[in-house]
């Protein structure tokens, strides 16, 4: 019977030979290689850190590849195979221990799909004291950015942007000792399935979301937060700053004057895009607001101001393209406003530049429906919807 490791557990190893690769140790248990079954396109679009692509399929034979395995291995001992749902992978690891007993062969449990919900915790220092606690929740396959943001002496928080996997926010908070007493989106996400509805309704607290989103067709239950309204938890204020763009009821959270949870308004490389929801126009209306947002609100902040942004971009190479999980992804309005190119443009160069935004998120259409209310699907088609890359970044 074939051997499986968890999502999880890849994680740990890939974090383990990052750290041999950084202390020049070649050996130990997280000498491997992994092993990509998927067709071509779908390895190029997406795929793990540091995967090697060996297309096979469900029902497909070893006979006459070995060599090509062999070669493609290398002299790697342990050989673990990964594809979208454990199917074609499985069975590459099965025909590959009936032929040779050469390698160590395991093949990751529920394939890119399990991926897709592996998490990472990362605290965040901001200056402010032991009062003040903010949990970055780290998405590691799709780079989606949630957060706690709560306080230590009432043990108050509130969940931002939290994705569909819910228990990752509860442990995130429980980790830290605070009980969530809020749940708020910044915005109708578009690359990924929200649980904000959800994990309010199962803690029974309020949901919030921007007062425009009625603007959107949003058919659930929440509480409309408006312009500058600030909401209490505990010792600790969260300002609600309108900043359209990215979307007509964006959100942005100033926690305290000492953080600033962005969403996809400002990443810590780039911009969010903004034809998703201004298709009609190519995204120049949202690019027009995003720049008015962006120069006129977000960057009018202090200049050490923390931005915490919704998202960082996950190269095609499965990598952050900005710092590593379990690390902080920030920057500061000084750094955003000197380091991004995109905020040095002139208003028309950057609403030209937003028009070519790239390939979009998968199934986009479908996910803003299904995080408006507008229509639904079972808990095992979330995942599926939100395969492939966030693409959320300009």
């Amino acid at each position: 019977m074939v051997t499986t490791i968890s999502p999880e557990r890849l994680a740990e190893l890939q974090d383990e030979a990052g750290a041999q690769s950084e202390n020049g140790d070649e050996s130990g248990d997280a000498d491997y290689v992994l092993l990509d079954t998927r067709p071509e396109d779908s390895y190029a679009a997406w795929h793990i850190a540091d995967a090697v692509h060996f297309p096979f399929g469900p029902e497909e034979d070893l006979d006459g590849r070995l060599d090509d395995l062999r070669d493609t291995v290398g002299d790697a001992e342990r050989v673990i195979t990964v594809c979208a749902k454990g199917i074609s992978s499985g069975n590459l690891a099965s025909r590959l221990e009936s032929a040779t007993d050469e390698y160590d062969v395991a093949t990751v449990e529920g394939g890119m799909k399990g991926w897709s919900g592996v998490y990472d915790h990362a605290k965040i220092d901001v200056g402010a004291g032991d009062d003040l606690t903010i949990v970055q929740v780290q998405r590691r396959a799709k780079g989606c950015l949630g957060y706690v943001v709560g306080c230590a002496a009432t043990g108050e928080a509130v969940v931002v942007d939290p994705t569909a996997d819910v228990d990752e926010y509860k442990i995130a908070a429980e980790e830290v000792d605070l009980e969530i007493t809020g749940v708020i989106d910044t915005h109708v996400h578009a690359d990924h399935v929200s649980g904000g509805r959800d994990l309010a309704d199962d803690l029974d607290v309020p949901y919030y979301l921007g007062a425009r989103a009625a603007e959107r067709g949003v058919d659930l239950e929440y509480t409309p937060l408006e312009r500058n309204e600030v909401l209490e938890v505990g010792d600790r204020e969260l300002k609600a700053v309108f900043a359209p763009g990215h979307t007509s009821e964006m959100i942005t959270l100033l926690v305290d004057d000492r953080a600033l949870l962005t969403a996809d308004t400002l990443h810590v490389d780039s911009t969010g895009r903004t034809e998703l929801e201004f298709s009609e126009d190519a995204g120049e209306k949202g690019a027009e607001l995003l720049y008015e947002t962006l120069h006129r609100t977000i960057l009018a902040e202090p200049e050490d101001v923390v931005v915490l942004p919704g998202h960082v971009t996950v190269t095609a190479d499965g990598a952050f393209a900005h710092g590593a999980p379990g690390e902080p992804i920030e920057t500061t309005i000084r750094d955003a406003r000197t380091g991004i190119d995109l905020l040095g443009l002139e208003e028309d160069e950057f609403v030209e530049r937003m028009a070519d935004a790239g390939e979009k998120p998968s199934n986009y259409e479908e996910i803003i429906d299904l995080n408006r209310g507008a229509t639904s699907e079972p808990p095992e088609e979330r995942t599926e919807l939100e395969l492939g890359p966030n693409n959320c970044s300009a």
